[in-house]
C-alpha cells in the first residue's frame, strides 16, 4: 500500500479547491456536445489537465478556459458542484471549501445570484445520492483582480448577502499585471458580512502582492510561495496568525517553483509559519487530496508528525462556523493520531 492509500483513508479538510479547475474531463465533452461544440475526450483533458511545468502563472491560467466556456448555465455549474464533491468524498475529504469567481459564469444571462444558487444547488444535490461519507462544503466566492473594483464591491455584498453556505471571499486572476488595492473596498464589505477573507498572492517572483493582501487584514493567503524569501514577512504571518493555503503541484506548475523537492511549505512549516496543503485544481493539476499530501511529505521529506500537523491544520483554519468544524475536527485528529501509532509499531 502507498502512502497516498493510506492517506486516502484518513479524514481530511481541504481549503483551497477551485470549482473550473476540478471539471472532470468527460463532463466537458457532454456538456459541449449539449451545447453543439465538437470536442473529444483526448481534446478536453490536452485543454484541461496543464503541464508539469509552465512559463508562469498566466500560462498556466489558460487551462481554465475551456471549462470556463462550458460552465456558463445553472445546469452545468450545478453538475459541476455535485460531482466534485462526490469526488472529494472518495478521496475521503471530510470537510471542504470551494471556491470560484462568479463573475465569470454570466455569459449566457445568469446573474450573480442566480450562480451562487446552481453551485449552492450542486452541493446540496450531491447530499442526496447514497454514497460514502460526503463532505461538509463550503464556498468562498471569488473577486478577479481585472474586473471593475465596482463590480467587485457589488459581488461582495451578494456573497454576504446569500448567506450560507457562502463563508468566504477570495482575490484571484492574473498576479502579475493586476495590484490587489483597488479591491480594498469589496473587501471591507466582504469583512462586515462577517465572511472569512483570503486571497491570492506569492505565485509571481517578488513579496509585493502579499504584502498588498495583507492589509486587507485577511486571515489566510491563497499560495504565498514567496514568503518563505523573507524573514520579515514569515514573522508578520506569524505574528497575525496568517495561514498560507498551499498548492504545490500547482506552485511547480505555474514557475514560481522549479521542483516539488525545493518547495517552501517545510521550511515555513518549521519556521512556525501556518501552512496547509490542498490540490488547487484537481483536473488542472491532475492530483487528489490524498496523492498531494503523500507526493509533498515524499519530496520535502516531512516526518509523519509533521504530516499529520499540517493535514490538521486545515480544520483548524476553515471558516466554518465552529459547531460545523469541531466534531469533525475531532474526528480526524483521533484517526490521525491512529494512524501515527500505527506507523511507529508497524
Amino acid at each position: 500500500m502507498t502512502l497516498a492509500d493510506e492517506l486516502r483513508a484518513l479524514p481530511k479538510a481541504e481549503l483551497h479547491q477551485h470549482l473550473d479547475g476540478a471539471l472532470r474531463p468527460e463532463t466537458a465533452v457532454e456538456l459541449a456536445a449539449s451545447v453543439g461544440m465538437p470536442l473529444t475526450l483526448d481534446e478536453a483533458r490536452r485543454r484541461m489537465v496543464g503541464p508539469k511545468r509552465c512559463r508562469n502563472q498566466a500560462e498556466l491560467l489558460a487551462y481554465f478556459d475551456l471549462p470556463l466556456a462550458l460552465l456558463q448555465t445553472a445546469e452545468s455549474l450545478e453538475r459541476a458542484a455535485a460531482e466534485l464533491v462526490e469526488d472529494m468524498a472518495r478521496d475521503g475529504v471530510r470537510y471542504a471549501e470551494v471556491r470560484w469567481a462568479p463573475r465569470l459564469h454570466l455569459e449566457r444571462g445568469l446573474s450573480v445570484t442566480a450562480v451562487i444558487s446552481a453551485v449552492a444547488s450542486g452541493i446540496a444535490r450531491a447530499s442526496t445520492k447514497p454514497a460514502r461519507q460526503l463532505p461538509v462544503v463550503g464556498l468562498i466566492v471569488t473577486a478577479i483582480r481585472s474586473h471593475p473594483p465596482a463590480a467587485n464591491v457589488e459581488l461582495a455584498h451578494t456573497a454576504v448577502e446569500f448567506g450560507w453556505p457562502v463563508i468566504g471571499f477570495d482575490l484571484a486572476g492574473p498576479e502579475a499585471d493586476w495590484p490587489a488595492p483597488p479591491h480594498a473596498a469589496a473587501f471591507n464589505a466582504a469583512r462586515g458580512g462577517g465572511l472569512g477573507l483570503t486571497a491570492h498572492a506569492g505565485e509571481v517572483p517578488g513579496l509585493g502582492r502579499i504584502r498588498e493582501v495583507l492589509a486587507f487584514g485577511l486571515t489566510r493567503i491563497a499560495h504565498g510561495v514567496t514568503a518563505a524569501g523573507d524573514p520579515a514577512i514569515m514573522a508578520l504571518l506569524r505574528q497575525r496568525g496568517v495561514t498560507l493555503d498551499m498548492c504545490p503541484t500547482s506552485n511547480v506548475q505555474a514557475g514560481i517553483v522549479r521542483s516539488l523537492g525545493r518547495h517552501p511549505l517545510a521550511a515555513l512549516h518549521r519556521a512556525g509559519v501556518s501552512v496547509t496543503i490542498s490540490t488547487d485544481d484537481r483536473t488542472v493539476s491532475a492530483t487528489t487530496l490524498s496523492a498531494e499530501l503523500a507526493r509533498t511529505a515524499e519530496a520535502l521529506h516531512l516526518s509523519d508528525d509533521e504530516l499529520a500537523t499540517i493535514a490538521l491544520n486545515s480544520f483548524k483554519r476553515t471558516f466554518a462556523p465552529a459547531a460545523i468544524i469541531r466534531p469533525l475536527s475531532a474526528a480526524a485528529t483521533r484517526s490521525w493520531k491512529a494512524w501515527q501509532a500505527a506507523r511507529l509499531t508497524g
